[in-house]
């Protein structure tokens, strides 16, 4: 075993955020399960990210109950689950250590943000010397306000604002700045082979 599929943030604080009526892959964590089921065929470690964000009173806050992954999706026994507290899935978790204590090499990303978490931990893993495969199709995002958008805009106000980037933009940026630099950008099913 020398790979490991990363499955970063498919949870359920996110189906709890307005803009996720926007989200560019509803069904996600139908994607996601294909490819833990081919990882799991293969012997490769499935290893389970979820974000927490404790005390800030938000669906991510482990007190609200909604930091667990998407109904449909499980860790089977003996895989690792974390709980980070930042963008990617390094910094303030043991990723490595558990990745380098059995070998791991390689690895596959996929997971919510497509542009934050799962591109971010993909650059981290990258510098960290692993050989990175990004599953575009097994992550998903929601439109990006501009910067200067001003706060409490209501979903379609913020839909109608032509500086937001929509989730196209967004994972056709990331694909851009992924492949040849950090990662392999790939789909299910190349991977899968369905």
């Amino acid at each position: 075993m020398t790979t490991a599929l990363i499955v970063i943030d498919v949870q359920e604080s996110f189906r709890r955020l307005p803009l996720w009526q926007a989200v560019s892959d509803p069904g996600i964590a139908g994607q996601v399960s294909r490819l833990v089921e081919a990882s799991r065929d293969r012997g490769d470690l499935v290893v389970w990210v979820l974000h927490s964000e404790p005390g800030s009173d938000t669906v991510f806050d482990p007190a609200s109950g909604h930091v667990r992954l998407m109904d449909g999706l499980a860790a089977a026994k003996g895989e690792p689950q974390l709980t980070k507290t930042s963008h990617n899935a390094f910094t303030t978790t043991n990723l490595q250590q558990i990745l380098t204590e059995r070998g791991i090499r390689e690895l596959v990303v996929c997971g919510i943000r497509t542009e934050q978490c799962v591109e971010t931990t993909a650059r981290v893993g990258s510098d960290l010397g692993y050989a990175i495969t990004f599953v575009t199709d097994a992550t998903a995002t929601t439109p990006l306000e501009h910067r200067d958008s001003p706060a409490g805009r209501s979903v379609a106000e913020i839909l109608a604002d032509p500086r937001t980037l929509s989730t196209d933009d967004l994972i056709t940026r990331t694909e851009y700045a992924l492949a040849g630099r950090f990662a392999t950008v790939t789909t299910v099913k190349e991977l899968t082979g369905s």
